[in-house]
Parts: structure tokens; sequence; C-alpha cells
């Protein structure tokens, strides 16, 4: 079991971080945040965030800073990070009891961030966004995508480009299908708009983490501690198979119609999690949309292969 743990993840690093509580207004603005409001992509409330939380750092490392923020939306006190000073604004979306710290280090880090303003989020009761404890409705990804949606217009963002992992893909095109004035490009590796039996399967398979490799294991339990990361992975898959009994199997089918953003699936073909059903279906029912396969790549393909994950990603964005 623990092999094929490692088919489904990666390996995590783990940075340091500048925390800023709430959200600045009114600020004087550089003229690099000129440059950026010219392109009508945000307010300049989130740009003087960014400067205001830079303002101690050296001038050579502004532009390299990974910078941690605090931002009260839906009744929840939501952890994000940004970086980079670029005029496109990417909004990154994690996976499964994913975070900021686990599941995007070589994006936040490796990105050209004179072209890009990434902004990674934990989801409510992930990662830094505790408290709450994370509940599990049903339509648990529907109130991601709503919460990512309420952060964006808290932030002022009027265009984004969206990159979801896993079920951060899931919600990025929820996001996407709901709001399509938004989302300008759609990135998503590891996602699927239904589940069917054989997910469920592979999902109990997984439900107990002492059966996981402590590689595997070790990051979400420094994150977590075990017990709140074992009780939750268990209530994740029970999430999952609620969407199954509750929903007809259906995540999100119906927001795909929806979509109008410039979309780019990717999937590797090693990728032990998610069948090749998934993205074959994203592919036919996401109008225009591209289907990028890595013959390498596993469920982690933006972590094991992340050069040649950014370099895809970078030059799709640029199009």
């Amino acid at each position: 079991m623990s092999v094929r743990l490692t088919q489904f993840f990666g390996t995590y690093a783990f940075r340091r971080f500048v925390t800023i509580k709430g959200h600045i207004n009114g600020m004087q603005t550089s003229f690099q945040t000129r440059r950026q409001l010219a392109t009508g992509n945000a307010d300049p409330g989130f740009f003087a965030l960014m400067q205001h939380a830079r303002a101690k750092l050296p001038e050579n490392e502004k532009q390299c800073a990974i910078v941690s923020h605090k931002e009260n939306v839906n009744g929840v006190t939501f952890h994000f990070e940004t970086t980079g000073d670029g005029q496109e604004i990417v909004l990154l979306l994690p996976g499964a009891l994913g975070s900021t710290r686990t599941d995007f280090e070589k994006q936040l880090t490796d990105f050209n961030k004179s072209e890009y303003t990434l902004v990674a989020m934990d989801p409510r009761g992930y990662g830094r966004s505790i408290p709450p404890e994370r509940d599990w409705p049903l339509e648990f990804l529907q109130r991601d995508a709503d919460d990512a949606l309420q952060l964006c217009k808290t932030l002022g963002f009027r265009k984004i480009s969206v990159l979801g992992w896993s079920d951060g893909g899931n919600t990025g095109m929820i996001l996407a299908g709901k709001e399509p004035s938004l989302v300008s490009k759609l990135v998503v590796w590891g996602a699927n708009a239904f589940v069917s039996e054989k997910d469920i399967d592979a999902f109990e398979k997984i439900r107990d983490i002492s059966s996981w490799s402590d590689r595997m294991r070790e990051p979400f339990v420094k994150l977590y501690g075990l017990e709140y990361f074992q009780k939750h992975w268990s209530l994740w898959v029970d999430g999952y198979k609620a969407y199954y009994t509750d929903r007809k199997a259906d995540i999100c089918m119906g927001d795909l119609k929806n979509i109008t953003a410039e979309t780019l699936i990717i999937h590797g073909v090693k990728d032990a999690l998610v069948e090749q059903e998934h993205p074959d279906y994203l592919h036919a029912n996401i109008k225009g949309s591209k289907l990028h396969l890595m013959p390498e790549g596993k469920h982690n393909l933006h972590i094991r292969y992340s050069e040649e994950f950014n370099t895809l990603v970078e030059n799709f964005l640029k199009k």
C-alpha cells in the first residue's frame, strides 16, 4: 500500500512565512502597482496589501518573497499567500487536506514572478485556515468554490486564471462555471467531474493512514497532528461517498457546460488515483479545452515534474 500511496502523492517541503492580518486599503501605490492596476485585473486594495506586507523586505527580495496573509470571508478567517508582481493574477487551489505549504512549493518559488502574481489559499479547515475545524456537508466542494469566489471579490479581483489540483481542480471547475466572467483561463489536473464505484473503492483502500508510508504521512501529520488528519481524511472519503450516493455520482458535471475560460487539462498517464476516463470526460465536455498527457506523470505531477509542469502552464497562460 505504501508504494501505491507514493504514486498518489508527492514529497513536500515547507517554507517560512511573513504573516499580515487584515485587508489594507488606501495606501500609496508604486509604479509597479500602477502598472498592475492598468490591466484592470484587481482594485488598488489588493496591491496595497501586497506592498504593505513586503515593505520591510530588502528591495531585491520583494518580488520573490512569499508573503502570508489573513482575510475574513464567509465568517471564516482564511490564510492565503502571495508572491510575484506580474500583471496576471493566478489563483492556486490545493487538493484534499492540502495547503499552500504542502501543494504548491514549486509553483510559488519557481513561477515567472515578473509575469504573474500568484495567490494560493488554504480552504476552510485546511492548513492555516484553522479554526474552524473542517466539516463535510454534502456539496463541500461547492462551498469551497464559493469561499474562493468570495475571497476573490473581497480582494477586488476582476479577472484571474485558476490552477487547481485534484479537489482544487474540481473546485476550480465549479468556480469557473459559476462565475465565468471572473475566470479567463483554467488549468486542472487530477480532477474529476463525477465519482465512480471504482473511485470509491480506491478511496476506501487509503482511508486508514496507518497503511501509508512514513514519507507520505509525515507532512500531513506535521501540519495537522495525527488525530486531526486521520479523522478528516476518513471524513473526506465519506464526503465523496455522499456525492456518489446522494448526488448520483455528480460532482460538477453540470458546471462544465458553463465554463467559458480557456481550459488546459493535464493528466499523468501513471496517475493511480484518477483514471483516464476522467480527463477524457472533461475534455469532451469543456468546450474548446486542451488535453495534455504526461507519460511519466502520476497524481503529483506538478511536484515530481515541476519544471516541465511550470513551463507548460506558463506557456498556456501567455497565449
